[in-house]
């Protein structure tokens, strides 16, 4: 992928806008969990060495368009300095007056953070208009924010194609991931599709039977695809309506030698609460009073297998309703065969989507695999194929 990165672009003594997702939890103008911010650390401290004076393009929330007092990005200043070590500035817009005097005040070693992005109409609208202002304030335009790449909004396309544009350090790394995960992986490739809906992940399905060796299927999807091989899944939540699409992307797997693999036992309750009475059955031998919460015992070491005979993973969505134990055992087991494969080098392994990085942190395997991917929508299209308008851009 030829994008450029940072280490090809001369910043000394420029004006650098960088977008970044910093769009973190904020309680009583406190923020909760500086994560996001922490990310972009790298990115901002290079701009800083290589003598650049950082611009940091945000969005927080969705203000629609207008000003809303209580989605200002000025909160997230102290959360700033402390991760960067430096003196940040605010501007109360992002572009007009206040941004331009305040980028011109801005000192060597300082960063200035602009306004909510968002409070402008121009944003999501991509308006050429608002991408040329938000550009004359810059000299470089940084994209480190992979989250917002699928949305060719002012910020995160129109500006780029105005500025030199480059890659941030995060996006870079995030790129580089999804490259050898996907783009040009190390035979076989294993995914791990979960959730509960089939008809909200069926781009993505029909992108992967053709680009992965093995699919493993779970979660409430796995009970539509049980259902479409004519097995009574009793009360658990299926999409019945989905059954012929199930079959037809079992038929399109088996036509491209794509191995699908499905639960063997399941895990059954005739509750979903804490703790509920529970037994592991054959995967078509669900009571019809009860529900699958999750993959059982056999299934884990089919897909433990799998994973032993891979070479790299991609995994999006838990196997069960892993919130709530036991019905996380499945997700707990497989993650940490995952980890464990990572650990020994014998596994290239990259996890995406807001349920999957909960799930794999819950599992305590996040720390080990590969690449964890915070972004839930811009991971989730750049798994189903398409192209992020945020990361054409930088090729271009």
């Amino acid at each position: 992928m030829a994008w450029k990165t940072l280490d090809q672009m001369d910043l000394a003594g420029k004006v650098v806008l960088v977008r970044v997702d910093i769009n973190v939890p904020v309680e009583n103008g406190v923020v909760t969990d500086a994560t996001r911010i922490v990310k972009i650390v790298p990115t901002v401290k290079d701009i800083l060495a290589k003598g650049g004076k950082p611009v940091l393009l945000a969005h927080f929330g969705r203000p629609k368009g207008k000003v809303v007092p209580e989605m200002s990005l000025k909160p997230l200043v102290p959360e700033l300095e402390k991760a960067l070590g430096v003196t940040v500035k605010f501007a109360d817009d992002c572009i007009g007056g206040p941004a331009k005097t305040a980028v011109a005040a801005l000192e060597p070693g300082e960063v200035l953070l602009l306004e909510n992005t968002r409070f402008h109409a121009g944003e999501e609208k991509n308006d050429p208009e608002l991408s040329a202002a938000l550009a004359a304030l810059g000299e470089v335009y940084v994209n480190d924010a992979f989250s917002a790449a699928h949305r060719a909004h002012s910020s995160t396309e129109g500006v780029a194609h105005i500025l030199p544009a480059v890659a941030g350090r995060l996006m870079e790394a995030e790129l580089k991931a999804l490259e050898a995960a996907l783009g040009n992986p190390v035979r076989p490739v294993c995914a791990v599709v979960g959730g509960a809906k089939v008809s909200t992940k069926l781009d993505l399905l029909g992108n992967l039977v053709s680009k992965v060796d093995h699919l493993v299927i779970g979660g409430g999807m796995a009970n539509t695809f049980l259902v479409a091989q004519g097995i009574d899944v009793g009360k658990s939540l299926a999409e019945r309506e989905m059954a012929e699409t199930a079959r037809e992307i079992l038929e399109k797997a088996h036509a491209v030698g794509c191995a699908i693999h499905l639960p063997v036992d399941v895990v059954v309750a005739r509750e979903f609460k804490a703790g509920a009475e529970n037994e592991t059955v054959a995967k078509d031998d669900c009571p019809s009073d009860a529900m699958i919460l999750d993959a059982g015992p056999k299934s884990v070491e089919e897909i433990a297998a799998v994973f032993e005979a891979s070479k790299t993973l991609i995994w999006n969505g838990p196997l069960g309703a892993f919130e709530i134990a036991p019905f996380d055992a499945a997700t707990n087991a497989a993650a940490q065969k995952a980890a464990e494969l990572t650990k020994d080098g014998k596994l290239v392994s990259v996890a995406g989507g807001g349920d999957t990085v909960a799930a794999l942190n819950k599992a305590g395997a996040a720390e080990d695999f590969s690449y964890i991917s915070t972004a839930g929508g811009a991971f989730l299209e750049w798994m189903e194929g398409k192209e992020l308008p945020g990361v054409a851009v930088l090729t271009k």
